[in-house]
């Protein structure tokens, strides 16, 4: 049915639909515009409780030290999260990889000294990329 293509291509595409009509009363026989009643239904997926989980346990650690997106899959799936629950929280944060890297860079050299070149390989060995690892130290001074 062309109706339920068009509904399926909205839901898939994350928008909210109003039904009309409900309960087989077509446009002609409608008495009063009550009897098209729109109701909303999100059909957005809301995530499930392991990705939910896994995006507050990806905050958590967010909150206490810089991270790679890379690099937190990894811790999450350490946890014991699955690849695809680990990337989800992951993704779910919306980290400022850029930030974090400079984040990392600094707690970096709050621990040891090192040149401009060693903290970059070092942040690339994190799982930054090496835009964010050169990002990081030139937020920090190298």
């Amino acid at each position: 049915m062309k109706q339920s293509r068009i509904v399926t291509a909205l839901a898939s595409a994350g928008a909210v639909i109003l039904l009309a009509g409900v309960g087989g009363v077509a446009p002609a026989q409608a008495a009063s515009p009550d009897a098209w009643a729109a109701a909303p239904i999100n059909v957005a997926q809301p995530a499930n409780v392991s990705q939910d989980n896994a995006k507050r346990k990806a905050l958590a650690y967010l909150s206490i030290s810089g991270f790679s997106r890379t690099g937190l899959i990894k811790q999450l799936m350490f946890e014991g999260f699955s690849r695809a629950d680990a990337t989800y929280g992951t993704d779910a944060t919306h980290a400022n990889w850029n930030k974090q890297a400079a984040r990392k860079a600094q707690q970096y050299l709050d621990l040891s000294g090192f040149s401009r070149s060693g903290l970059i390989a070092q942040l690339k060995f994190e799982g930054f990329t090496t835009a964010q690892a050169t990002y990081g130290a030139k937020a920090v001074g190298l």
